[in-house]
């Protein structure tokens, strides 16, 4: 029985190939940094999650095993110490070939209603399905603008855990609501003032939006790219190591230096 037909069976739990896994973690270069105790750690909470989740397809695309554990490898690596709890309430996860269209409707200030088309790569809905795009999924690590589609929805569904995406998740113990709304607001702010004089900057200019989108796009560079959040926002970066449990950017430079030793 293949790795899809159990998913489809939904088992208790059942072990990801190892050849899988391993072509899983050499796709995601940010994956493959993690050391072996974290890879078997986010191997055993991937299989869990993929027992638990549903999967459907939907613009033609066919669910298969590599599509399934790339989803859930990358979702699972932001809940690597916090637990699968946190992604609780709610179960579907439905995968597009490509960018997909969401009909939008909007009132202005003067009541009129206008109907449009966004046309997204991923949206988590709250108490809803999280919606993605493969090929986007695909793209995550490929460049160095710290892009993954899945850990900025993924980011969204933590932030949806208490409420609306307002860019303050549940918070654990050991972590003050007050201090993370001023250490991320005076970072967004700034981020703000910097896209709005032009400025290109190596975060996506996208994080501007709202507090919601910049805990998202910066979730996405602490895992991706995390020297660039340490360097730009170093309060940001060790309020983001405390919440999520992790230090990427140890991490990443451990990894490095043992390549270069084994290049040597």
């Amino acid at each position: 029985m293949g790795l899809f037909d159990w998913l489809r069976r939904r088992p208790k739990s059942a072990a990801i190939p190892e050849a899988l896994w391993q072509k899983t973690l050499a796709n995601y270069p940010f994956l493959a940094a993690l050391a072996v105790d974290e890879q078997k750690d986010l191997k055993m909470l991937a299989e869990r999650f993929l027992a638990d989740k549903e999967f459907s397809a939907a613009g033609g695309l066919e669910l298969n095993d590599d599509i399934c554990t790339a989803i859930a490898a990358q979702g699972c690596l932001p809940v690597l110490r916090l637990g699968l709890a946190a992604y609780g309430d709610w179960v579907g996860i439905v995968v597009y070939p490509d960018e997909f269209v969401v009909p939008r409707q909007i009132a202005d200030a003067d009541g009129v209603v206008h109907e449009y088309d966004d046309v997204l790569a991923g949206e988590a809905w709250q108490g809803g399905p999280l919606v993605l795009s493969w090929h986007d999924v695909q793209q995550a690590g490929d460049g160095d603008d710290g892009y993954s589609v899945v850990i900025h929805e993924f980011a969204h569904k933590l932030d949806m855990l208490n409420g609306e995406a307002d860019g303050v998740p549940a918070l654990h113990s050991g972590l003050s609501e007050e201090n993370w709304i001023a250490v991320l607001d005076r970072a967004w702010e700034d981020f703000c003032r910097r896209v709005d004089g032009g400025e290109e900057t190596i975060l996506d200019p996208y994080a501007a939006e709202s507090p919601a989108e910049f805990f998202a796009v910066l979730s996405e560079a602490f895992f991706l790219i995390p020297d660039v959040v340490a360097g730009e926002y170093p309060a940001l970066y060790e309020l983001f190591c405390r919440y999520y449990r992790q230090a990427p950017l140890t991490r990443l430079t451990k990894a490095d230096k043992a390549a270069s030793t084994a290049a040597s």
